[in-house]
Formats: C-alpha cells, structure tokens, sequence
C-alpha cells in the first residue's frame, strides 16, 4: 500500500496527463492557443507519447495552413499511419469534446512545460548517481561544476541558449574574420567592389552601402512628422523586398483601410499620380500600366494586416503565426504612436519603450527584421520616447531637405533635384550621422536615390 501512494506521488510529480490534454484541445479549438503551443513547446514537452503524436500532427496542419480541427488531424493521422486504432480516435475525440480551455491555454502550457522540466531534472539526478556508482575515484570539484551548469540549464536559462566559453568565442572570431576576409577578396575579384547584402535591400543603394541591408533579428525605426512620408517610405521598402525581391513580408497598418493601401500600391507599381487613380481620372493606357503594376504585386511576397486596434501582444501573435505559416523575413509596424498602449501604471514614454522593447526581443526570438515607424516632433526629436533610440539597431530620419540647404550645401549640388533626406541617427553596425539626399515624388508615393550630375 505505501509502495502504492509513493508511486501515485511520483507520478503527480512527474507528469499531468490532464494539462496536455487542455492543451490539445484548445489547440484543436483556437488559433492563438495553436500560436502560443508552437511557440512554447515540442512534442518532447509531452509525456504521454499519444499527446505528442497529436501536438506534432496539429502543428504540421496549422504550419501548412490547415485549420487543425479533429477531422483534420485524424486525416493526417491516418496518411501517415497514426492514429488508426479504435482507442486512439477515441482518446482524440474525448480531447475534442471534453477539456476546451482555451482562454488559459497559457497556464497550461505552463503546467506542461514545468513537468517536463521535472521530468528532465530527475533524469539528472538519475545520471549523476549513475555517474557517482561507476566511479569510486571522482575529481568532486569537476563533478560540482557540471551538476552546476547543467542546474543552471534546467533554472535559468531558455532552452536555445547558450553561454560562450573563450574558447567558442575565439573559435567564433577567427571564422568572421575569416568569412569576411574570404568575402571582401570575392568582392574585388568577382562583384568588381560591390559589396553583397548581408540582408534584405533597403531600396536605397546609398543605404545599401552603409547598413549592407536589413538583417535578421535587427530592429529599424524610422522617424518622421506627420505628413512626412513614413506610410511612402514603409511600402518603397515593401516593394523593394516583397516584389522586386519576392521575399515574404507582413505589413502592419493602423490607420488606412485595405482599399487605400491598395490604390498606393497602383501608383507605386505605375507611377502614375495617386489622386488621379483615387478620383479615377485615368486612359486606357494607364490602367493598363496599373493593371500590369498589381500582376506584379499578385506575385510578390507582400502580405498586408490592416489592424486599427492593434496592441504589442497581438503583433507577437501574428508574426508567429506568418514566420510559421509563410517564413517571413520582414516585419513593419506603420505606426507605433497609434497602437493600443492605455495603462494607468505607466505614462506614455514608459508604454512606447515597452513596446519598442518587445518588438526588439521578436526580431531577435523569430530571426526576421522588424521595422516600426514612429513620430517626431518638429524639432526633429523622437515623440514619446528617446530611450526607444537605445533598443533599435538601426534609426533612420525622413525628412524635407531645408531650402537654405538647397541653396549653400555645395554637396546637394552634385544632386539632381533632391527634395529629402534618409538621415542615419543611429548604426549599430555601421557608420552613423550620414544624410543621404533622394528624390521623394509625393503624388507617385516614390522614392530613390537622388542621382549624381553627370
């Protein structure tokens, strides 16, 4: 009888068959507890190896786009052989009908997660005294230091990171150098001096140049006062990566509806004036060139959320759900001033840092690039928070080039009618304080690089 309690004690120890099961379901019932799941756990996270089967089928069906529903992951389940006999689909549907939850699908993912760590430390304990009956001469000092790292595994460090010793990060030197050695002699040989992007284009050769592209897990503000073009910059950079270079972007917009966002885009793919689309005063031969324009967008990798109401929580949910279900590289807020952000605790500079702050742990947790657009005052200042300065990797400025500038820089003057500037305020990797002129059409919503006197 004790042998018995001890057993059922363990047992409650070491695994809760109940909490995966209202994971399961709320999986099978929601799209943010699907979310949520494949974010935070694996199918190793699962004792039961039947809930581990069902947690892996589900999150295939959901990466692929399939609304996994009970019929969906027993028709998987049996294209792949699972699932088949009568007590499985059984259990399956039990899960289905019986432990819907998902409005705490947190709190149970928390409860899976912290059994699995469990069960992982009991086999630590398991392995040292293994260790410790194999071996009668044992170096203790050498024994501690490991149990302690592997603790430290266990309590304080997520599961994909890693400390550095010296000799990883010498190791770790030598090979940039190395690669970048190696790159700059193919640069001369091969590129004739162009230097290849080490990311996504910016749609600016002179950016290009200087930040060698938007990079993975790099947060880019860009700053302007209203009016000023941040949408026409947010959608030049859009077009340049999802169209020209057919990479899969997701576009968040807070302000215009999906039908103005559509007609920018005529008249960036056409370059035809944006008023006269609005108003429809257009030849046969300009619809033409538009029609053609949105061939062009039909193809590309650009994906737009119009979201009024949007909030930091929710753009954490939806570019996992687009990094998983169409491998985004390339994320842009436009605009964090009008995200949902009320909270009596913080005043609003606290609220927007936040946000930039969470926005930066995305990038660098999905490995895409992250861009949000934000106000400046008219001094030129960042609204709301200067501190967010601190959190990106790259900020830029947009704005109109001053008159006096046109007339007595003697630089502008090697320009073709350049009207803005792109200033580099901040480059972690990189050169900073650059102003780089180009020409900002407004009616055609175009940019590019202001090009040199000849």
């Amino acid at each position: 009888m004790a042998v018995s309690i001890r057993q059922q004690l363990a047992d409650e120890i070491m695994f809760d068959l109940e909490s995966e099961k209202r994971v399961l379901s709320s999986m099978l019932h929601s799209e943010e507890a699907c979310i949520e799941a494949h974010n935070s756990l694996t199918a190793a996270d699962f004792y039961s190896p039947k809930h581990a089967t069902i947690f892996e089928l589900t999150i295939s069906l959901f990466a692929r786009e399939i609304r996994p529903t009970y019929v969906e992951v027993l028709k998987e389940g049996h294209s792949l052989g699972l699932l088949k006999s009568t007590r499985d689909i059984e259990e399956l549907k039990h899960i289905v009908e019986h432990y819907i939850d998902d409005e705490n699908i947190k709190y149970w993912i928390k409860r899976v997660r912290d059994k699995a760590r469990v069960r992982k430390f009991v086999e630590f304990l398991k392995t040292s005294m293994e260790h410790l009956q194999s071996e009668s001469d044992q170096d203790v000092e050498q024994l501690l230091m490991a149990a302690e790292e592997k603790l430290t595994n266990l309590t304080a460090l997520e599961i994909d990171d890693h400390i550095d010793t010296p000799e990883d990060m010498a190791n770790l030197g030598y090979d940039e150098v190395e690669r970048r050695f190696l790159r700059f002699r193919e640069i001369q040989e091969v590129h004739k001096g162009v230097i290849p992007l080490d990311g996504l284009t910016t749609g600016f050769d002179s950016l290009n140049r200087i930040t060698l592209g938007y990079k993975p897990g790099d947060l880019i503000i860009l700053g302007a006062q209203t009016g000023h073009g941040k949408t026409a910059f947010a959608l030049h950079t859009a077009k340049a990566v999802a169209v020209d270079q057919g990479v899969n972007m997701l576009y968040l917009n807070t302000e215009m509806s999906r039908q103005q966002i559509a007609l920018r885009w005529g008249s960036i793919l056409s370059s035809i004036e944006h008023d006269r689309i609005r108003i429809g005063d257009i030849s046969e031969n300009e619809l033409s060139m538009i029609l053609n324009g949105y061939s062009r967008l039909r193809s590309s990798g650009f994906y737009s959320y119009p979201c009024p109401n949007l909030t930091p929580e929710k753009t954490i949910s939806i570019a996992r759900k687009f990094k998983t279900q169409k491998k985004i590289s390339l994320m842009i807020i436009d605009y964090i001033g009008r995200m949902e952000k009320y909270d009596p605790r913080f005043q609003e500079w606290q609220m927007l840092e936040q946000i930039i702050k969470t926005q930066k742990m995305l990038a660098q947790n999905l490995q895409i690039a992250v861009m949000c657009l934000v106000q400046l005052n008219p001094d030129g200042t960042l609204q709301g928070a200067k501190r967010m300065k601190n959190e990106c990797d790259l900020m830029l400025k947009l704005s109109p080039i001053p008159r006096e500038d046109l007339v007595e820089d003697e630089n502008l003057k090697k320009y073709v009618n350049p009207n803005y500037y792109i200033v580099i305020e901040k480059n972690r990797d990189g050169r900073s304080g650059v102003r780089i002129p180009i020409q900002f059409d407004l009616q055609k919503q175009t940019m590019k690089d202001a090009e040199r006197m000849a």
